[in-house]
């Protein structure tokens, strides 16, 4: 496939543009750290926020989530929900009994994550650990910490080479149990949102890419199910089970909840699992074990 460079950032050690410096720790969702270089994810945080104010946004929040859901073991976990952004998952899972470390390097999204936290009861507050470090940083700043379930969603796209990243998510889950929740673009389904929006010219160009505009209006590359499933086997992780996500609502760029979101979101979920309608889904959700 041909290859165009991606937004944002291009890729792991060094390949990044623009990529922040790692520089605080927070408790409790206090974050008093500062990064001191520019924010790449700056000028996309109200884009990336308003996103989740459509059909298509609810069905990938509350699809992940459930997704999730089918797999976490019994009882209070520790996660680590590494590019964490502005704190919804981390928010969730805390509300739900979990301890949760949020890795992210924007600075604007890490203060939206502080803002959420904010507003919930401190059962939940103190739940929840706001830390400043890009994904490859990681490991170092997290020290020998290990989880006993590890989120990365929505983050893989954005860089050029992806088995730096699922190395560094797999060693920070807990040998033996840890679970590894990614969530990365579909390499093979490309052509239809343009497709089904009519677009064809654009469908036509990105047919043979393995990559192509995102919502956010910048460049992400997406990964075939098989080539990620790989990548965790060579890492040390084997594959749980996997998903697809927005197979029927994705071309439905800004469009609004109905009233039967409900319906909307339980048919996405019965095909996300089934087989032809999953692997045409825009979005793909990996559940491994470490």
């Amino acid at each position: 496939m041909r290859t165009p460079p991606l937004g944002v950032f291009g890729g792991l050690s060094g390949e990044r543009q623009g990529a922040q410096e790692s520089h605080g720790v927070a408790i409790g969702g206090a974050l008093y750290a500062r990064s001191v270089v520019p924010d790449p994810f700056a000028d996309l945080a109200s884009r990336f926020v308003d996103h989740y104010k459509t059909l298509r946004g609810i069905v990938r929040a509350e699809l992940v989530h459930r997704q999730l859901e089918e797999h976490l073991p019994n009882g209070s976990l520790l996660v680590a929900d590494v590019g964490g952004g502005d704190g919804r998952q981390s928010v969730r899972l805390a509300s739900l009994g979990h301890t949760v470390d949020l890795i992210d390097p924007s600075q604007e999204m890490l203060e939206r994550a502080q803002k959420a936290i904010a507003q919930q009861p401190e059962t939940v507050r103190s739940r929840i650990r706001l830390i400043d470090a890009s994904a490859e940083d990681a490991t170092e700043t997290l020290g020998t910490d290990r989880y006993d379930v590890v989120l990365c969603h929505g983050v893989i796209m954005y860089f050029q080479d992806p088995a730096p990243l699922v190395g560094i998510l797999v060693s920070l889950a807990r040998p033996g149990e840890g679970l590894i929740s990614l969530v990365a673009k579909n390499a093979e389904a490309l052509a239809l949102r343009p497709a089904l929006q009519g677009r064809w010219e654009d469908a036509l160009k990105v047919l043979d890419l393995d990559r192509d505009v995102g919502g956010l209006g910048v460049v992400t590359r997406g990964d075939p199910v098989e080539s990620l499933t790989r990548l965790f086997s060579e890492a040390g992780a084997s594959l749980v089970d996997w998903y697809g996500v927005r197979v029927l609502t994705d071309h439905l760029t800004d469009l609004p909840p109905p009233p039967n979101t409900t319906n909307v979101v339980e048919l996405e979920w019965r095909v996300g699992s089934r087989d032809p309608y999953r692997r045409v889904g825009h979005l793909i959700h990996l559940i491994a074990r470490r």
